[in-house]
C-alpha cells in the first residue's frame, strides 16, 4: 500500500476519532461515539500493518488474539464497580506501550537529534503513566491503603529523580544507543518518578489521578507516534492528551483546588479535621416508605456505595414508583463522585435513568432547600458539610452538594465509616438526617416492596 493511501485512510480514522470523542460528551450519544472511535482504531492498525516496514505478521498475529481473548474475557467480567481500576490498568497499558515503541524507534538507523528527543519523552512519560496508574489502580482497588503517603525528604528525593532524569536523557541523545546504560538508566528513574508521583496523593483526588494518567497516557503516544514517524499515532494521541488536561481542569474547579495543590499537597503537613460527635438517628425502610410516600420532590444523590451494592436499577425502580405517586423525582450529580470522572452518569445511564433528571451539583444547590426528601446512595465526602465549614478539614473549599439544607436527608450506608479521603461527616448527626444502615440494594429493595402493597 502506497503511502497516500496510507494517510488517505489515517485521515478517514482521525475524523471518526474526532466525531467518537464528540458523541462520548453526552450519553445519549455514548455508544455511538464508542463504535466510531472502535472502528478509528481498527482503520488505523489494519492500514498501519499493510505499511512495507511490517516485515512478519506471526508475532503480529499471536499478540491480536492474546489481546481479543483479554479484551473480550475483562469486558463481559468486569464490574461497574471495578471500572475506575480498570480505565487505571487502560492508562497504564498505554503507557507501557509508549514506552515499548519509543525503545522500538531506537533500532531505526539514521535517527535524528530530534527523533532521538521525542524517543526520550515517549519512554519517560510512558514510563510515568505505567507505574503511575499501577499506583493508583492499587489505592483504587484498596490493595493499598488509599491514604497519601508521604515521608520527610519527599521533595528531595522527587527533585534527584527529576535532576536525574534529566542528566541522562541529555547524556543519551548525544550518544544514543540501543545498549546504552543512560537508556536504562531512564527508563528506571522514570518507573520511579510515577510510584512517587501518584504515592503522596489521596484517595478523595483520585478522580484527578485518572484524568491526569489519561491525559500522560495520550502525550506518551503522541511523542512515539513522532518518534516512529506515524501520523494517526500522532494525532489520536494528541487528541487523548487535550481532552485528558480539559477533564483534569473541570475535575480540579469542581473540587475548588489548582492542578499543583493536588499533585503536592501531600508534602505538606496534613490537616486534621475537627473531631465529629453527636447522636444519629437510624431509621427503618418502612419508615422511610412513609416519608417518601408523602414527599412530593425527591432529590437522589449517588457515591461510590451504590456503584459497591450495585443499586442503580432499584434506584431507578424506586425513582419511577415516586413518580407515578406524583414525586418530582432528580438525581444530582457531582463531578467527582465515585472513583473516576462520570461514574455516577455511567451507572444511572446502565440503569436507564432518563438524562434529563439528571442535575449537575451547580443546578441542583439553589433548590436544594425546597426538597421534601433528599436521598444519599453511599456518597460521602461530595456532601460533606465539613467542606463548607471545618478550615481544618483535609476537604475544605471542596463545593458539595448541600443535601443538608433539604428537608429530610436520608442516608444509606453499611456502618458509620468514612468516606474515601478518611474525613468524617457530620451530615450523619443533623437534626433533618436519618440514617437507614444496611445493604443500599437491600434497603430500596425493601421502600420499593412497600409501594407495591
Amino acid at each position: 500500500m502506497s503511502l497516500v493511501v496510507i494517510n488517505f485512510w489515517y485521515v478517514i480514522a482521525a475524523a471518526l476519532f474526532i466525531f467518537g470523542l464528540k458523541k462520548l460528551g453526552s450519553p445519549d450519544s455514548a455508544v455511538k461515539g464508542n463504535i466510531y472511535s472502535a472502528a478509528a482504531m481498527l482503520i488505523a492498525v489494519a492500514v498501519t500493518l499493510f505499511n512495507k516496514n511490517i516485515l512478519s505478521f506471526d508475532w503480529i498475529f499471536i499478540a491480536a488474539v492474546a489481546g481479543s481473548i483479554i479484551g473480550a474475557v475483562a469486558a463481559q467480567r468486569v464490574q461497574m464497580t471495578s471500572m475506575p481500576e480498570m480505565v487505571a490498568i487502560f492508562n497504564g497499558s498505554g503507557g507501557i506501550a509508549s514506552l515499548l515503541v519509543g525503545w522500538a524507534a531506537l533500532f531505526n538507523s539514521g535517527n535524528t537529534l530530534l527523533t532521538n528527543i521525542t524517543v526520550v519523552i515517549s519512554i519517560v512519560v510512558g514510563g510515568m503513566t505505567f507505574s503511575g496508574s499501577i499506583l493508583a489502580w492499587g489505592k483504587l482497588s484498596e490493595i493499598m491503603n488509599s491514604a497519601a503517603v508521604v515521608f520527610s525528604g519527599q521533595r528531595v528525593v522527587n527533585s534527584a529523580i527529576v535532576l536525574g532524569l534529566l542528566l541522562f536523557s541529555v547524556l543519551f541523545c548525544l550518544e544514543p544507543s540501543v545498549s546504552s546504560p543512560y537508556l536504562y538508566l531512564i527508563i528506571s528513574l522514570s518507573i520511579l518518578l510515577g510510584v512517587m508521583a501518584v504515592l503522596p496523593i489521596g484517595g478523595a483526588d483520585m478522580p484527578v489521578v485518572i484524568s491526569l494518567l489519561n491525559s500522560y497516557s495520550g502525550l506518551a503516544a503522541c511523542a512515539a507516534g513522532l518518534a516512529i514517524n506515524n501520523n494517526i499515532l500522532i494525532v489520536a494521541g494528541s487528541m487523548v492528551g487535550a481532552a485528558g488536561i480539559i477533564l483534569t481542569n473541570i475535575m480540579c474547579k469542581a473540587m475548588n483546588r489548582s492542578l499543583a495543590h493536588v499533585l503536592f499537597s501531600g508534602f505538606s503537613a496534613a490537616k486534621q479535621a475537627t473531631k465529629v460527635e453527636g447522636e444519629v438517628k437510624p431509621i427503618t425502610a418502612d419508615d422511610a416508605f412513609l416519608i417518601l410516600e408523602a414527599a412530593q420532590s425527591v432529590t437522589f444523590v449517588p457515591g461510590y456505595g451504590m456503584a459497591v451494592a450495585q443499586a442503580q436499577h432499584v434506584v431507578r425502580e424506586l425513582g419511577e414508583l415516586l413518580e407515578k405517586n406524583g414525586a418530582d423525582v432528580t438525581y444530582a450529580i457531582h463531578p467527582v463522585a465515585g472513583r473516576m470522572p462520570g461514574h455516577m452518569n455511567v451507572l444511572l445511564a446502565e440503569a436507564n435513568v432518563s438524562y434529563d433528571q439528571l442535575i449537575e451539583m451547580e443546578d441542583i444547590n439553589p433548590r436544594i432547600g425546597g426538597v421534601d426528601v433528599a436521598v444519599v446512595i453511599g456518597a460521602n465526602d461530595v456532601v460533606n458539610p465539613a467542606a463548607r465549614n471545618d478550615e481544618n478539614s483535609p476537604i475544605y473549599g471542596m463545593p458539595i452538594i448541600n443535601v443538608d439544607e433539604a428537608r429530610t436527608v436520608f442516608v444509606l450506608k453499611r456502618s458509620m465509616a468514612s468516606g474515601f479521603s478518611g474525613v468524617d461527616n457530620p451530615l450523619f448527626f443533623c437534626d433533618n438526617t436519618r440514617m437507614l444502615f444496611g445493604d443500599a440494594k437491600q434497603s430500596i429493595s425493601s421502600v420499593v416492596a412497600e409501594f407495591k402493597i
